[in-house]
């Protein structure tokens, strides 16, 4: 199963790097603790209701996002594999469709490098999104951020 969750061309993923300031047992909990989760998920402006988060192979993870523009955006996920502290992975079952691995390495004591791969099944599929996902994975990263500094204090 895991090389079906891994496996991908470079013109099918999205892949986007980030080195933080704490410990990957601290970043793991900030991915699967949804009381963390629900307060940096997402771009900048964006709040999130979770409506089930069931952190195991084959459990769900529905929620909704809510954009600063007003708009609400269901989402349908389905864990595919937890491995503590250094991975999660899941797919979508809403659109945009594919899968997700993240990934967490200790790096130093203290700071963590999470590589955050997007799995699509086709390059065509990639591309429609790749153009604003990359930045929005930045704010995404840097809410994360916020909230590890928020977790430590």
């Amino acid at each position: 199963m895991e090389s079906a969750i891994i496996a991908a061309t470079p013109d099918c993923e999205i892949v986007s790097t980030r080195t933080v300031n704490a410990t990957r047992e601290l970043v793991f909990t900030a991915w699967t603790d949804p009381g963390h989760l629900k307060n940096w998920w997402g771009p900048a402006g964006f709040t999130n209701t979770f409506n089930e988060f069931d952190l195991r192979p084959g459990g769900r993870w529905r929620f909704i996002m809510h954009g600063p523009e007003k708009g609400n955006y269901p989402n349908d996920c389905e864990f595919i594999k937890i491995d503590r502290p250094s991975l999660i992975a899941w797919k979508r079952h809403s659109k945009p469709l594919f899968r997700v691995v993240a990934t967490f390495e200790e790096v130093s004591p203290g700071k963590t490098k999470i590589i955050f791969k997007q799995i699509f099944d086709s390059a065509k599929e990639c591309n429609k999104v790749k153009p604003f996902v990359i930045d929005k994975n930045e704010e995404n990263f840097d809410r994360l951020e916020a909230e590890l500094t928020r977790m430590i204090s």
